[in-house]
């Protein structure tokens, strides 16, 4: 409502029913991401809208009504997906810095949490990374966002630890990015292995390899505090 429809300048006060309805279409959004992420357990990440539809209960018009299109559902469910994969990372973190624990049992307690989740919910993983309901370039990303989340999580405690004054807060993010990248990589490739390694093997060998990279300009202990790990919201 604008000045010109409000002279007096008091509160506007939402009628009761219309907000009803939008909690009504919130949580109705909600259970329909449910299903969907249900369906997608069952189904595999090659799921079709008519799979969805059926665990839902409900029809695809009304999926549609809710969130447009595919890609609309699509958004949906990465969104469901940011919160837990950056809620598990900032926890990993949480309890690294907590802790005093060293820059190295850091970056595998990261690289942990976000195996973990790879392979234990292997088909929700596998529909996010591929968008197999999406057909068209989408003008914003969805995963790119949750990667950014993260690798900002890790660029301020990795800068937090350093013993090196001349690394600029710029390099540590390019050097987070390279560790999210690598770890992403070779999530793909493990996931397609048909024997592949047990996760706390292949979390320790990947520690290695990027602490090789950072044990230089890492203090093995940080005299300073990290800084508070931001929350999601």
């Amino acid at each position: 409502m604008t000045d010109a429809e409000n002279p007096g300048g008091q509160p506007v006060v939402a009628d009761g029913r219309s907000v009803r309805w939008v909690r009504h279409r919130e949580e109705r959004r909600a259970s329909l991401v449910d299903s969907t992420i249900r369906a997608i357990r069952r189904h595999g990440a090659g799921v079709g809208m008519d799979d969805i539809a059926a665990e839902a209960r409900t029809s695809k018009t009304v999926i549609y009504r809710h969130f447009d299109d595919r890609a609309g559902l699509y958004r949906a469910v990465v969104e469901r997906v940011d919160e837990r994969v950056v809620g598990d990372v900032v926890a990993a973190l949480k309890r690294s810095t907590a802790t005093g624990t060293d820059p190295r049992e850091l970056i595998s307690s990261t690289v942990g949490a976000y195996l973990a989740l790879v392979e234990s919910d292997t088909h929700l993983y596998r529909f996010v990374v591929n968008r197999p309901m999406v057909d068209r370039p989408l003008t914003d990303d969805p995963v790119g966002a949750t990667v950014g989340h993260v690798t900002d999580q890790l660029a301020r405690l990795f800068e937090a630890s350093s013993s090196d004054g001349d690394v600029t807060a710029a390099m540590w993010r390019v050097r987070a990015v390279a560790l999210v990248g690598a770890v992403q990589a070779v999530a793909d490739e493990w996931l397609a292995s048909p024997g592949r390694v047990p996760r706390a093997e292949l979390v320790e060998s990947l520690t290695e390899f990027v602490w090789r990279g950072l044990a230089p300009v890492l203090s093995s202990q940080p005299e300073v505090a990290a800084p508070a790990v931001e929350e999601r919201r």
